[in-house]
């Protein structure tokens, strides 16, 4: 049975080096409003497919909290029979917690949003505001634009005339575009945060007229200006082997200076072998095609600026170690030295990535691994194919639908009749929308979570539940017809994180300002 810790005690494990991981197991939305500083998120819905990749080692010490307690202590039993030794919840929860008089602080990724503010305040860094850029574009200058999101992002909308090279590429790349050395090197992204890190790591790569886009794309927004949608530069340049070299040498450089280890092939595999015993996060930076075209086995694919904008997704053991691997020196090198300067202890470079891996005459993996639910084999639990789902809602054997999805994945398409659970409420809701005796299907979109959903129906008694295989993508890729929209959902949803531009001008400006508050306490402090 899990254990309760309450606020005093808690306070004193996060102020302390012994090594352990706050999990927040409410939604997405409820997280970004309050959070206790430290934790990191991990819903209730997701516990059986990414718990492994938060908290690599069963004897981890793990402390699970929500709002009341409730949902804690429900995931705090799934954790238990993940294999989780260490098991704490917080008693009374957030409620407790602030009636304590302890603090908590709202938004997300704040320890990633606040090392880049940190930057931002301590470097003397070179800014551009959205009029500024868009006279030196209206004046013909040679301004060269660099969006250092994902290329989904780039794609979805970006700054006119601007190209995708993702914050992990840029150091390697860079060189790569042969960029004229009067041009002015703009860097942006959504916000403000992998603008500024992307920025600042061409500036210490020696690149000069380096700057980035004060609020990215929605301070271009705010001002007026239309974004682009649909952009077609998201190829990466390539680079040849004297780029790479000279980028290596640089990163290599920069790495050392920031506190990063080197650690050789059989270091890496003896550093691997202790995973059961302390956490060790093993994550490669490169694209998504080149980590599926062969990777070190065990290492987890995660773009090097996404890992440096999402460092609380990476690990929630901050004392854990972690090792960054490309194919060289040069991403890993760049991204280890970001965690580094956020102050994470124990980081690594694997010496030669995967090339050097391979050479030692190691194995090598393809493909991309999933998160590995441990409980796959602890469910024999019914599927319901599309074709009979279809014949029960025609009228043969009806059952009762639900979806415990977000709500943004239900609004976007669903079956018909189906009702909106969430899955970390499902024990206190399920009662509104089915008997003990009723059959019932539970979906989602890929079939994943309803089939834990489901499993956790048959452990309430729900003896005739079963979920839909595939879920909604194989109701959808049957050629069946689906409802959107927030059908059914009684008061707003506050499960879901809006981003970018879906975001009011309101609602920008007080992210915005948020973002660059949790610099404020850094401007006395010279870089």
């Amino acid at each position: 049975m899990p254990r309760f810790i309450n606020s005093k005690a808690l306070s004193d494990l996060l102020a302390s080096d012994r090594p352990h991981a706050l999990l927040d197991v409410r939604e997405h939305g409820e997280f970004n409003a309050a959070h206790i500083h430290g934790a990191s998120w991990l819903p209730r819905r997701r516990i059986e497919m990414d718990a492994r990749v938060l908290a690599p080692s069963n004897g981890t010490l793990l402390v699970v909290c929500d709002d009341d307690g409730r949902r804690a202590a429900l995931a705090a039993e799934t954790l238990e029979r993940l294999g989780y030794a260490d098991v704490h919840v917080l008693d009374g929860g957030l409620n407790r917690w602030v009636t304590d008089g302890m603090s908590t602080e709202w938004g997300v990724n704040v320890v990633s949003k606040e090392f880049g503010e940190r930057v931002f305040e301590t470097t003397d860094f070179p800014e551009v505001s959205p009029d500024e850029l868009y006279q030196w574009q209206a004046e013909g200058q040679n301004v060269v634009l660099l969006d250092s999101r994902t290329p989904e992002e780039h794609s979805f909308a970006t700054i006119p005339g601007s190209r995708s090279l993702p914050g992990g590429e840029l150091a390697l790349r860079f060189d790569a575009l042969a960029v004229a050395k009067d041009a002015k090197v703009v860097v942006h992204c959504a916000g403000r945060t992998r603008s500024i890190v992307g920025a600042h790591t061409l500036r210490r790569m020696g690149v000069p007229n380096v700057y980035g886009l004060k609020n990215g794309t929605m301070g271009w927004t705010m001002a007026g200006y239309e974004v682009e949608s649909g952009s077609p530069r998201v190829d990466l340049p390539s680079v040849s082997p004297a780029v790479e070299a000279a980028a290596a040498t640089r990163a290599e450089s920069l790495a050392a200076k920031d506190g990063v280890r080197f650690i050789a092939p059989e270091d890496l595999r003896a550093l691997i072998a202790t995973s059961d015993q302390q956490n060790v996060y093993l994550i490669d930076p490169r694209t998504r095609e080149e980590y599926a075209a062969g990777h070190i086995p065990g290492f987890r694919w995660f773009p090097g600026g996404q890992a440096v904008q999402r460092s609380d997704e990476v690990m929630a053991v901050r004392q854990g170690h972690v090792v960054f691997a490309c194919d060289g020196t040069v991403r890993s090198s760049m991204s280890a030295s970001w965690f580094r300067q956020m102050g994470f202890p124990n980081v690594y470079v694997a010496t030669g990535g995967i090339t050097a891996w391979a050479a030692a005459g190691h194995e090598v993996e393809q493909g991309h691994s999933g998160s590995g639910s441990d409980l796959d084999a602890l469910k024999s639990v019914a599927r319901i194919s599309s074709s009979t789902l279809l014949e029960r809602l025609s009228g043969v054997g009806q059952s009762a639908i639900m979806f415990v999805g977000t709500s943004r994945e239900f609004a976007g398409g669903h079956i018909r009749g189906a009702r909106w659970i969430p899955r970390g409420w499902l024990e206190f809701h399920i009662g509104d929308v089915a008997a003990i005796d009723d059959a019932v299907v539970v979906t989602c979109n890929d079939g994943v979570q309803s089939s834990m959903a489901a499993g956790t129906l048959l452990d309430l008694g729900y003896s005739r539940a079963s979920f839909l295989d595939g879920g909604v993508s194989a109701w959808r890729g049957a050629g069946l017809p689906l409802e959107t929209g927030l059908v059914g959902v009684g008061s707003p949803p506050n499960d879901v994180v809006l981003a970018g531009t879906e975001r009011t001008f309101a609602e920008m400006m007080q992210y915005l300002r948020w973002e660059e508050e949790l610099g404020h306490k850094y401007r006395s402090q010279p870089g």
